[in-house]
Protein backbone atom coordinates (compact mmCIF):
# COMPACT_ATOMS: atom_id res chain seq x y z
CA UNK A 1 0.00 0.00 0.00
CA UNK A 2 1.79 3.46 -1.07
CA UNK A 3 1.18 6.48 1.24
CA UNK A 4 -1.74 8.03 1.20
CA UNK A 5 -2.14 12.03 2.10
CA UNK A 6 -4.66 13.21 5.01
CA UNK A 7 -7.32 13.17 2.55
CA UNK A 8 -6.93 9.68 1.36
CA UNK A 9 -6.84 8.68 5.29
CA UNK A 10 -9.39 10.34 6.00
CA UNK A 11 -11.47 8.55 3.00
CA UNK A 12 -10.07 4.96 4.06
CA UNK A 13 -10.82 5.83 7.92
CA UNK A 14 -14.93 6.46 7.01
CA UNK A 15 -14.96 3.47 4.59
CA UNK A 16 -13.13 0.76 6.68
CA UNK A 17 -14.09 1.77 10.23
CA UNK A 18 -17.44 3.66 9.74
CA UNK A 19 -16.74 6.65 11.06
CA UNK A 20 -18.04 9.26 10.04
CA UNK A 21 -17.30 13.58 10.89
CA UNK A 22 -17.15 14.31 15.10
CA UNK A 23 -19.74 16.29 15.75
CA UNK A 24 -18.20 18.22 18.69
CA UNK A 25 -15.00 18.72 16.16
CA UNK A 26 -13.01 17.72 19.50
CA UNK A 27 -11.51 14.82 17.12
CA UNK A 28 -11.69 14.64 13.33
CA UNK A 29 -13.85 11.15 13.28
CA UNK A 30 -15.89 9.30 15.53
CA UNK A 31 -16.00 5.33 15.17
CA UNK A 32 -17.77 2.16 17.53
CA UNK A 33 -13.65 2.04 18.17
CA UNK A 34 -13.51 5.64 19.66
CA UNK A 35 -12.26 8.99 18.45
CA UNK A 36 -10.09 9.50 15.20
CA UNK A 37 -7.64 11.85 14.39
CA UNK A 38 -6.00 12.03 10.99
CA UNK A 39 -2.46 12.17 10.66
CA UNK A 40 -0.76 11.71 7.28
CA UNK A 41 2.71 13.23 7.42
CA UNK A 42 5.21 13.81 10.42
CA UNK A 43 3.92 17.59 10.43
CA UNK A 44 0.46 16.73 11.56
CA UNK A 45 1.63 13.75 13.88
CA UNK A 46 2.48 16.08 16.86
CA UNK A 47 -0.63 18.22 16.37
CA UNK A 48 -2.39 15.38 16.35
CA UNK A 49 -1.28 13.82 19.94
CA UNK A 50 -1.62 16.95 20.69
CA UNK A 51 -5.30 17.01 20.11
CA UNK A 52 -5.80 13.25 21.10
CA UNK A 53 -4.74 14.31 25.21
CA UNK A 54 -7.56 16.40 25.37
CA UNK A 55 -10.55 14.34 24.06
CA UNK A 56 -12.57 11.87 26.15
CA UNK A 57 -12.77 8.27 25.70
CA UNK A 58 -10.85 6.04 23.54
CA UNK A 59 -8.56 7.88 21.29
CA UNK A 60 -6.66 6.48 17.67
CA UNK A 61 -4.30 8.72 15.64
CA UNK A 62 -5.05 7.26 12.23
CA UNK A 63 -1.44 7.21 10.26
CA UNK A 64 0.52 5.51 7.52
CA UNK A 65 2.11 2.29 8.59
CA UNK A 66 5.48 3.96 7.83
CA UNK A 67 5.43 6.55 9.88
CA UNK A 68 4.75 4.09 13.40
CA UNK A 69 8.12 4.40 14.77
CA UNK A 70 7.90 8.20 14.48
CA UNK A 71 4.59 8.45 16.14
CA UNK A 72 5.06 5.84 18.83
CA UNK A 73 7.62 8.09 20.70
CA UNK A 74 4.42 10.95 19.89
CA UNK A 75 2.46 8.78 21.85
CA UNK A 76 3.77 8.42 24.80
CA UNK A 77 1.50 9.44 27.88
CA UNK A 78 -1.06 10.43 25.32
CA UNK A 79 -3.08 7.05 25.56
CA UNK A 80 -3.98 6.97 22.33
CA UNK A 81 -3.50 4.09 20.26
CA UNK A 82 -2.53 3.99 16.40
CA UNK A 83 -4.48 2.60 13.23
CA UNK A 84 -3.18 1.94 10.05
CA UNK A 85 -5.06 3.03 6.46
CA UNK A 86 -6.17 -0.63 6.45
CA UNK A 87 -8.06 -0.51 10.35
CA UNK A 88 -4.98 -2.49 11.58
CA UNK A 89 -4.17 -1.66 14.96
CA UNK A 90 -0.89 -1.02 15.13
CA UNK A 91 -0.73 0.14 19.22
CA UNK A 92 -3.39 -0.45 21.32
CA UNK A 93 -4.79 2.24 22.91
CA UNK A 94 -4.88 2.18 26.80
CA UNK A 95 -8.05 2.87 28.93
CA UNK A 96 -9.07 6.19 29.35
CA UNK A 97 -8.45 8.32 31.95
CA UNK A 98 -11.19 8.46 34.75
CA UNK A 99 -12.38 11.81 35.60
CA UNK A 100 -12.52 12.62 39.11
Amino acid sequence: MSRMNHDELTEAAKTILNAEPDPSGAADLVCEKGSLVIAADAKEMKKAFKRLKKVDGYRWAVINKEDLFAANTLSIGSKAGMIGADGSVLKNADMPRKKI
